[in-house]
């Protein structure tokens, strides 16, 4: 799990965009802008908050931006992970008018969702301000998003989960089912894991939960625990593995079950139902 920002190498973000614009410009190009603007046309327009919030992704709008018009110019005035107010002014880019034009839907759709994802982490790690507990993410990404919507989740104060099924052995119940018992999943991926990677586990009761610890896991997932559970939950364990809390997280819950002692809240939603930050490209 990573705690850390850490801006996005340009390598990593520009086959979203390259695939992005590809995907708007069809076969034949944006034949509105063909039509309607001369070629030696030029443009300047800004990149405007039209929701306080905090940033993501400016660097998909330079890219998006650069990949139509490699001599565009492009003034930032905030960084990936401020908190900007309604009517702040993000960035100006000048640059030919179809270029402009044709990357504008690309660039406000990563920026404005990636926003949205920072925004929203941000609004749960302050739910949980005052308490141990760490807001983490989850694998229910947008397909081909994945490392740019954890980087936003890091950005809003989140920390990550694993990013993939190869970098970390997650036993879930339906593993569980499949080998026959937590005992069991548990021998085998300890034989299995190498020294580098962890292992979790995932329980849906305080009976699983005592027969995982003596399977030494690095990590216990309490899946769907009430309170009251949570809260045994975390004197039986004593602080002898980290456990992670998870289901039926949402703000009216999020606060209590940071309360319970657990060490980390996982969240579906920051990937899956942020709500796009608004932002708007006007011309100047």
């Amino acid at each position: 799990m990573s705690g850390s920002s850490g801006e996005l190498p340009d390598i990593l973000i520009a086959p979203v965009i390259a695939a992005s614009l590809a995907e708007d410009l069809g076969r034949s190009g944006d034949i509105t802008s063909l039509a309607c603007i001369d070629v030696e046309a030029r443009l300047t327009c800004a990149f405007v908050a039209r929701k306080a919030g905090i940033i993501a992704g400016l660097a998909c709008a330079r890219l998006a931006m650069t990949a139509l018009d490699p001599d565009a110019r492009i003034e930032i005035y905030v960084a990936d992970g401020d908190r900007v107010r309604a009517g702040e002014r993000l960035a100006v880019v000048e640059a030919g008018a179809r270029a402009v034009l044709s990357a504008e839907r690309t660039a406000l759709n990563l920026l404005g969702h990636l926003s949205g994802v920072a925004t929203l982490t941000r609004a749960y790690v302050d739910a949980v301000a005052g308490t141990a507990a760490r807001i983490i993410d989850t694998r229910k990404t947008t397909p081909g998003l994945r490392a740019l919507e954890k980087y936003a989740v890091r950005l809003g104060g989140g920390a990550n989960h694993r990013f993939g099924l190869d970098d970390a052995i997650l036993i879930k119940d339906n593993h569980v089912a499949a080998c026959g018992g937590v005992t069991k999943a548990l021998r085998r991926a300890r034989a299995h894991a190498g020294h580098m990677v962890k292992i979790e586990v995932e329980v849906d009761s305080l009976g699983q939960l005592r027969e995982a610890l003596e399977g030494g896991p690095d990590i216990i997932m309490l899946d769907n625990f009430t309170l009251p559970d949570l809260r045994e939950a975390v004197a039986i364990v004593g602080g002898r593995v980290v456990l992670e809390a998870s289901g039926g997280v949402n703000f009216a819950t999020v606060g209590d079950i940071a309360r319970t002692g657990v060490d980390l809240i996982s969240v579906g939603a920051l990937t899956h139902s942020a709500p796009v930050l608004d932002i708007g490209l006007d011309a100047v």
